[in-house]
């Protein structure tokens, strides 16, 4: 299952877009479209209100979840500030801020239930989906996943589904916000979900480094088809070109969304992330011949994130030698106006002549 945003015209609006759309197309002349019922409606102590092994994932949320406090954000100085540079009379009001902070605002009255708060912010349903149909069926042990999923729950197993789910709000950005104050986003699928307080069983630890490849592939697809609006800027252009060159393809939408559905189909085993590790750092030599750009520079932070996280998926990333070159490589790409090529290219081939002595398969 996949969105297809590739193939939309680019706009803000894409947040709600993935965020609310169902899983099912449903007509609305035949079938309303479900309601969204709530966080609320996850509460109970008997369901994910509780405590214990897939009982406790409501309080979670609620209690250490950084999405519980999107909306709040609306309420600081720095976004006041924003909105006033704007002519903004309101952030925590305005769709253009709570689209991502809050987007149950535009939700119609129609389709949301009875508990679905004021100040509902990024919660159950905009990752799950609207829980109409399928809340009661949801934890039913006499159905198969591919069951839930069809009554509408999202496939966030799916890491190509997860990461659309995921990189509107974490990366798109109004290039007018973004000139007002906004910070830079910089989305990276598998550091952000393990940085979360996780819900969900994870078991497969060689899964985070698929997370990070369908992340910034789908990341390069969305950052290609805004590059595209005659309204973004240069650091939306430096980073569709530093996304491409990171993943060896063409800066367009569509080969980004076939990497993407490709590679989340797959099913890499070890040997595979080391290959794919010793390829990111055998690109030193790309690096000694560039020339200081602000591609260049966003393509260096990306990469190392990435080393990162296929060092962490392999349990090398305790290693001593890797992990003092893999310190030096983050204090490289600390600051695109001091960035130098030839310095991260040099620090880079010296964390590429560690891996040959890591033990293999």
């Amino acid at each position: 299952m996949g969105f297809g945003i590739w193939d939309l015209k680019f706009s803000r609006r894409i947040g709600l877009l993935v965020a609310l759309l169902p899983a099912l197309a449903i007509s609305a002349a035949e079938t309303p479209a479900p309601k969204f019922l709530g966080a609320q409606s996850c509460a109970n102590s008997m369901c994910h209100g509780g405590a214990g092994d897939k009982r406790d994932q409501y309080v979670t949320w609620l209690k250490k979840d950084f999405h519980t406090r999107a909306p709040a954000t609306l309420s600081m100085s720095r976004s006041a500030r924003i909105a006033e540079t704007l002519k903004i009379a309101d952030a925590t009001t305005s769709a253009r801020c709570t689209e991502c902070h809050n987007p149950f605002q535009a939700v119609p009255d129609a389709r949301k239930g009875p508990m679905v708060g004021k100040l509902e912010g990024v919660s159950c349903e905009s990752c799950h989906n609207a829980a109409e149909n399928w809340l009661l069926t949801h934890t039913r042990t006499d159905l198969k996943y591919e069951q839930k999923v069809a009554a509408g729950m999202r496939d966030l197993k799916n890491l190509y589904v997860r990461a659309n789910t995921c990189v509107a709000c974490h990366q798109n950005l109004d290039p007018e916000l973004r000139a007002a104050g906004h910070p830079e986003l910089t989305f990276e699928l598998d550091g952000q979900c393990v940085a979360m307080p996780r819900h969900w069983p994870e078991t497969n630890r060689l899964r985070g480094a698929q997370a990070w490849f369908v992340g910034q592939a789908v990341a390069a697809r969305e950052a290609a088809a805004q590059s595209a609006d005659a309204k973004a800027g240069d650091e939306v252009r430096s980073r569709a070109v530093a996304l491409a060159a990171l993943l060896s393809i063409a800066p367009e939408s569509r080969a980004a969304d076939d990497l993407a559905r490709e590679v989340a189909g797959q099913n890499w085993n070890e040997s595979e992330i080391r290959s794919r590790l010793e390829k990111l750092a055998a690109t030193h030599a790309q690096f000694s011949e560039a020339k200081p750009s602000a591609e260049v520079a966003q393509r260096a932070e990306r990469l190392v994130l990435g080393l990162e996280r296929l060092l962490v998926s392999l349990k090398w990333n305790k290693q001593p030698a890797l992990s003092s070159k893999l310190d030096e490589l983050f204090q490289d790409v600390q600051s695109r106006p001091d960035f130098s090529p030839a310095s991260f290219a040099e620090h880079l081939k010296s964390f590429s002549t560690e891996l040959p002595k890591l033990p293999k398969d």
